[in-house]
């Protein structure tokens, strides 16, 4: 192996910002993350270098991202998290060098909970040729407590466990929050019940990405999802940052047509492996 494995070093910074930049879209999380923090995202990655230049990365937070990796620098990661051993809820990315990498290092991190081997990734750069429905709108910091219940019901539907397990219900109520201060979360609230919510829960200059999209149950089937999302798309272009995207379930068929219809493309795909 020509390179090494070694901590992201200030100097690396210049590098590390354009490879970034060079696809907004697939590294929004990663690059919201640098815009929010500064150089003290160092400390989460990791690059594989040749002759002390980078050529890859790998951002090891809660969730373990690999960035513009091969064959060569994910075998040299690969040797690195399973030395270190299983760390972070998720390992998720561009399918191929996510399924790859996992496939390296699933014999030492052992068994996840799931394996969602295809999610398109999804982009949309101008807002949505459907009308965006009007009631939906930022949440107020005091509609928390009728936000939280929602948020809950929506990952623990989508993940298959409870955010608040294990002692996280602080944090997670704090992660609510802070996103309703910042202004990245819409919903439709009628006569004090979440109907309709979105968050944008990662935001770059240039890309912004959406999560947590649901419906109340017992409102689905009503022509809520796409006039909703118009709205999310439309606010958060222009409030967060030109291009929107994010990804799905390639089985959520559902909200694939939903996407469809708002005008999002499909621009790549993802994998995640959850643990």
């Amino acid at each position: 192996m020509r390179g090494e494995v070694r901590s992201l070093a200030a100097g690396d910074l210049p590098w590390f910002r354009g490879a970034l930049a060079a696809d907004p879209v697939a590294h929004c999380f990663v690059a919201s993350r640098l815009e929010a923090i500064g150089a003290r995202v160092v400390s989460d990655v990791s690059v594989y270098a040749v002759d002390g230049h980078p050529l890859s990365a790998l951002y090891l937070g809660s969730n373990v991202i690999p960035i513009d990796t091969d064959d060569e620098s994910r075998e040299a990661f690969a040797t690195q998290l399973a030395r270190s051993g299983r760390r972070g809820s998720s390992m998720v990315g561009p399918a191929h060098e996510v399924l790859d990498l996992w496939g390296r290092v699933r014999h030492a991190w052992g068994r996840p909970r799931e394996e969602r081997r295809h999610q398109p990734l999804l982009s949309i750069a101008r807002d949505s040729p459907v009308a965006g429905d009007e009631r939906v709108r930022p949440v107020r910091i005091d509609e928390l407590d009728l936000l939280l219940p929602a948020c809950v019901a929506m990952f623990t539907e989508e993940v298959g466990v409870s955010p608040l397990s294990g002692g996280a219900a602080g944090a997670y109520r704090a992660r609510i929050a802070e996103l309703i201060r910042e202004g990245r979360a819409y919903a439709l609230i009628d006569e004090d019940e979440v109907v309709f919510k979105a968050e944008v829960g990662a935001a770059s200059t240039r890309a912004c990405q959406v999560q947590g999209v649901w419906v109340a149950p017992d409102r689905r089937g009503q022509g809520l999802s796409t006039p909703g999302m118009a709205a999310v798309v439309k606010a958060a272009r222009h409030e967060c940052a030109p291009v929107v995207t994010l990804y799905v379930n390639d089985y959520n068929e559902a909200a694939r047509r939903c996407y469809h219809a708002v005008g999002f493309e499909e621009v790549g795909e993802f994998a995640t492996i959850l643990f």
